[in-house]
């Protein structure tokens, strides 16, 4: 499967936390996250993460791309709301998650069930719209 990874900056010791916790299950997979997130995670975890440009500077832009054109089939974007409002790419990235069914988790509680579910095969579904994705890490 193809996983994107998204964690707003008081987010990402969480993020970082859940890919430890978890690092089992996601290391079967290829997984993606804006650039910041993939440092820290891939630092505590050593886990292979394709590195997208910063949040900021396009990142979540480049994750909702290849939303559209399905080539991601779950997010987990650990979002912080507490302090700013919501910015229209949250907006869009969730809508084109809407649009194109694709599973996503926007806090840890979410996750964990969507990770659990992957790792028991109730996302095999998502073979189906994207080919790519095998479920496994490709080689």
């Amino acid at each position: 499967m193809e996983i994107a990874l998204i964690a707003d900056d008081k987010k990402k010791e969480l993020m970082v936390e859940f890919c430890i916790a978890y690092c089992g299950i996601l290391s079967k997979h290829h997984l993606c996250a804006t650039h910041k997130t993939a440092k820290y995670i891939s630092a505590a975890t050593g886990l292979e993460i394709e590195n997208l440009l910063a949040g900021s500077l396009g990142g979540m832009e480049q994750v909702s791309s290849r939303i559209c054109y399905n080539e991601i089939d779950l997010l987990l974007y650990f979002r912080d709301t507490a302090d700013e409002p919501q910015d229209e790419r949250d907006t869009v990235l969730l809508r084109n998650c809407d649009i194109y069914n694709i599973p996503v988790a926007t806090n840890i509680a979410t996750a964990e069930v969507l990770v659990m579910a992957l790792e028991r095969g109730d996302l095999d579904w998502r073979a189906i719209v994207n080919p790519r994705s095998s479920g496994k890490k490709p080689q």
